[in-house]
């Protein structure tokens, strides 16, 4: 027993000891900056050729220069109310837009402009689906999306050709 004691005493000096070791200085350790940003750059793929839209042929650095954002509101300022639910609905918007053209939206674009109490949503359509079908389904986005957000929607669509609205070929590797 008395051993025991003598080794969990021993011990607990021992870790002391190493505890006191220790700097209790706060230290930062750095690395080399790397200057190869590949972050929201488009590679060439192997084989084939890339399309891009006039907001992926861009470069991430150069938002607010050359293009713009998808998203015009003055919630994100400061000060401003609403910012967590308006990011939300944007994101609700842009997928039930996505998932009620299904297919027919050119580029994956979709710009949001809050305006007072107003959304306006524009995108652009394949001009090769049926205009009825784009007539009633833009109606009932409009409908739907103003008793969801309480406030009026207007939906603005452009129609083009499938590969009209890509401005940049990233030619094959």
């Amino acid at each position: 027993m008395a051993l025991n004691l003598t080794r969990a005493l021993h011990k607990n000096a021992l870790s002391k000891a190493a505890f006191n070791a220790l700097p209790l200085e706060r230290t930062i350790s750095t690395t080399a900056p790397c200057l190869r940003i590949s972050v929201g750059r488009y590679k060439k793929l192997e084989g084939r050729y890339q399309l891009l839209t006039y907001e992926q042929a861009h470069k991430p650095h150069e938002i607010g220069h050359w293009k713009s954002w998808n998203s015009w509101n003055t919630s994100n300022l400061l000060g401003g109310r609403r910012t967590q639910l308006t990011a939300i609905e944007d994101m609700f918007i842009r997928k039930f837009i996505h998932g009620s053209f299904f297919g027919n939206v050119v580029g994956g674009q979709i710009i949001i402009k809050r305006q007072h109490n107003i959304i306006r949503i524009a995108f652009c359509v394949t001009r090769s689906t049926n205009f009825q079908s784009v007539y009633f389904m833009t109606g009932f986005c409009e409908e739907m999306l103003s008793i969801w957000l309480h406030c009026p929607v207007k939906l603005e669509l452009q129609t083009v050709q499938p590969y009209e609205g890509f401005v940049k070929v990233i030619d094959a590797a």
